[in-house]
């Protein structure tokens, strides 16, 4: 049986090989699960007609590069990336923001497959949550949606657009939630992805938002024909409740939103995408990680 050896907090450990597990990493590549799984297959039968019993995971992995360079060139780069950010030593929170519409939540599930992140949380389920927590009547601004919480907005200033002053409101309330997320994640070790409306640049505490390996990424879709067509599809889904004509009447309203977090990302220095290519998204987002990522490997 072949054996990998590796090591965790300066301890030797061993593992039997496994071509699931290897095949699994590769597809995570993009390279597509029935490639991946041929590939580790011919590397276990490589180690195994070499005799090779016992190999290092730094051994496996220019392995593994070796053989994409002769058959799959194009996907080294997307494995060695995933590589280094597996390498760091610090869990990973990645937080993704951007108005409704702009499909924060397919990003979201698209960067956890392709980085293996198994914990994926939206912000709509944290306001759900301190919806039940606190009483309409304490904050009736979180017991509506982001674009239309100014209608609850008891003393409205004259200071701001009310439909900017609503939207504040509702995300302060919401990021204690986010904030209460992150710090457990934080001092659990566990990476997740936090997705939704209510991740925007300049809220969350400064002395989090300094740490490398929490990572900020704020989408937008620029042309709101574009935008608006998302909710059209969106809406096509049976699972979906709320209506086409609700998104369509507040569109003014959600594109107002989408205006203040792009002034918050560029204040605040948050890496703003403009999500209209799924796969250009993805390779932006992991750029970025694995760039923010040196600074917390080994």
């Amino acid at each position: 049986m072949i054996h990998v050896k590796g090591k965790v907090d300066d301890k030797e450990y061993e593992e039997p090989f496994s071509k699931g597990i290897l095949a699994r990493s590769l597809n995570i590549a993009d390279i597509g699960s029935e490639e991946a799984y041929r590939i580790a297959t011919d590397i276990e039968l490589y180690l195994i007609k070499k005799e090779i019993n016992i190999i290092t995971i730094e051994d496996l992995t220019n392995l593994v590069i070796d053989f994409l360079n002769d058959q799959y060139p194009a996907f080294v780069n997307k494995y060695i990336k995933w590589r280094t950010i597996r390498k760091t030593n610090e869990p990973l929170i990645i937080l993704i923001g951007g108005a409704s519409g702009v499909g924060t939540s397919s990003m979201a599930f698209e960067l956890a497959n392709r980085l293996g992140i198994k914990n994926l949380i939206s912000t709509d389920m944290i306001r759900e949550v301190m919806r039940k927590i606190i009483s309409k009547d304490l904050s009736p601004v979180i017991h509506k949606s982001s674009f239309n919480a100014y209608e609850s907005i008891r003393t409205p200033t004259i200071r701001k657009d009310p439909i900017i002053e609503g939207f504040i409101n509702h995300v302060d309330v919401v990021t204690v939630g986010i904030e209460a997320i992150i710090e457990r994640s934080l001092k659990e070790g566990i990476s997740i992805i936090i997705e939704g409306v209510h991740i925007v640049p300049g809220f969350i505490k400064e002395e989090l938002m300094k740490k490398d390996n929490i990572i900020e990424f704020t989408l937008i879709v620029e042309n709101s024909e574009i935008h608006k067509g998302r909710f059209y599809s969106r809406c096509r889904q049976p699972w979906v409740k709320r209506s086409l004509q609700t998104y369509l009447d507040n569109f003014e309203a959600i594109r107002k939103t989408q205006n203040f977090m792009i002034k918050q990302a560029e204040k605040y220095d948050s890496h703003i995408i403009n999500n209209v290519d799924v796969i250009n998204t993805i390779d932006l987002m992991i750029d970025d990680i694995v760039e923010r990522c040196k600074g917390t490997s080994k």
